[in-house]
């Protein structure tokens, strides 16, 4: 049996974007609050009954959360420009240690129902 488990998170953050519509929004810094959830996948321990201890994988997405929140994003270091594609890469390179089991990153706003869903 495979089971998929997952942890959601958020984060409060502002940024600017260089785009061809909604111009003079998008490059003035401007503020979201995002929405994330990260997805793994994988054979139940048989000892411990968990594909992984979410503990571990919230933890970690602790120190996450911490690079992108309050932070203006054009500034986070690997991320630019500040997409919710690029968010979605950057939350799955920041998760070395569960890569094989990584099965889906989605990265939203929940104010704009924007999403945008990264799958393995």
């Amino acid at each position: 049996m495979r089971f998929t488990i997952s942890q959601r998170f958020f984060f409060d953050a502002a940024h600017t974007l260089k785009r061809d519509i909604e111009v003079a929004g998008s490059r003035r810094i401007h503020g979201h609050t995002y929405h994330a959830e990260v997805w793994l996948a994988g054979e139940r321990d048989p000892i411990t009954g968990m594909v992984i201890d979410l503990g571990l994988l919230r933890r970690r997405l602790d120190e996450v959360r911490e690079l992108l929140d309050h932070h203006l994003l054009d500034d986070v270091a690997g991320l630019h420009p500040p997409t919710l594609e690029n968010l979605c890469v950057f939350i799955a390179d920041a998760l070395p240690e569960f890569r094989t089991s990584l099965a889906r990153v989605k990265v939203w706003r929940e104010a704009l129902g924007d999403s945008c869903t990264l799958e393995f």
